[in-house]
């Protein structure tokens, strides 16, 4: 019964920590889709020249920057209130952005664990018997400074050095399987590519694949772009097909997880994963490690180091990169449709 109330308690943290990071995702998301459709693919990404929509980039990019630390901040309230909510907001901050001497960055699933821990560190912190002169203080002072500094440090010396060990190991995994098989590269990937959603995974893969670029290889990169739209865009494409699986709130993020989609922005379906991650993640990973495998199966070369079907313009074989991206999309589609229940049959 304990045990199921603390995954009870989990459940409704994660869903408030989501309600209240959405408004950030759907302003940055659909602030950079804007901005980002005006703009012409070069070696460098998609260049945005007009002063205005520079601008809208910028607050979309706060947009997305806040996105985490909201996540974070939120969870640790709802399980210890409002003691925990700024040691949260930083250290989800901290862990979507490089830190210590391996410059290692968690991205949205160390955010999420910083959340959990804060909570139930700041709930053991109020248990504390100490004098009333003391008391009135720790919830503004005491209790945020202690949090921080105990799980700031335990996250930069200890859970972040086995994550950038991870990292460098699945670097130098990908480095050695250049020149193998086309398939199973594409496989990995695709699945790395959706794995963290523009976390630390995600970014290596990415980091590979410049690599290769640098050395004038652009299929793994061709795989990669076509990866990074698959999961906004099936989760957007899943909201419309199957409407009883969703909830109004929902349904609405699924047109901005559409438009990031389309612009290769992969942190789209991130809200949607964190409210249902035993469905959501299996469903996406497999749709994007289909996806790459088809596109390096075929040839599919990005000459740019920006993803979705806004960079057609400059992709080698571009038939199989739309076709790539909308196989994997609807393979994460009818996943979907299989696993998660409607609404009313999952209360």
């Amino acid at each position: 019964m304990k045990n199921n109330k603390i995954l009870k308690d989990l459940q409704k943290a994660f869903n408030t920590g989501v309600s209240f990071m959405l408004p950030a995702v759907v302003v940055g998301g659909v602030f950079l889709a804007i901005a980002l459709a005006t703009g012409k693919p070069t070696d460098k990404g998609m260049e945005v020249t007009n002063q205005f929509m520079k601008n809208l980039i910028d607050l979309g990019i706060a947009g997305f920057s806040m996105m985490i630390p909201i996540l974070s901040g939120y969870i640790a309230n709802t399980i210890a209130g409002k003691p925990a909510l700024a040691p949260a907001m930083i250290l989800g901050y901290v862990a979507n952005n490089p830190i210590g001497s391996g410059q290692i960055k968690t991205g949205f699933l160390g955010a999420m664990i910083m959340g959990i821990a804060v909570g139930y560190f700041v709930n053991w912190c109020k248990k504390w018997k100490v004098p009333a002169t003391i008391r009135t203080i720790m919830p503004i002072l005491i209790i945020p400074i202690v949090t921080t500094f105990v799980l700031g440090m335990l996250y930069i010396y200890v859970i972040a050095v086995p994550i950038g060990f991870l990292m460098n190991r699945l670097v130098d995994t990908l480095g050695t399987l250049q020149g193998g098989s086309a398939i199973l590269m594409g496989i990995i990937i695709g699945a790395m590519t959706a794995v963290d959603m523009g976390g630390p995974i995600n970014k290596t893969a990415t980091a590979f694949t410049l690599a290769l670029m640098a050395e004038g290889i652009y299929a793994p990169n061709g795989a990669h772009r076509i990866a990074v739209a698959i999961p906004p865009l099936a989760m957007a494409l899943s909201t419309f097909i199957d409407p009883k699986k969703y909830t109004e709130e929902d349904k609405d993020l699924g047109i901005s997880a559409f438009f990031m989609g389309l612009i290769g922005i992969t942190e789209g379906a991130i809200p949607f994963a964190v409210k249902d991650m035993k469905r959501v993640l299996p469903a996406i990973i497999i749709g994007s490690a289909v996806g790459g495998a088809l596109g390096m199966a075929n040839g599919v070369e990005a000459l740019v180091p920006h993803g979705g079907p806004i960079v057609l313009p400059v992709v080698n074989g571009k038939l199989w990169f739309i076709l790539s991206m909308l196989l994997g999309t609807l393979i994460s589609v009818a996943i979907l449709h299989f696993t998660k229940p409607d609404i009313n049959e999952e209360k």
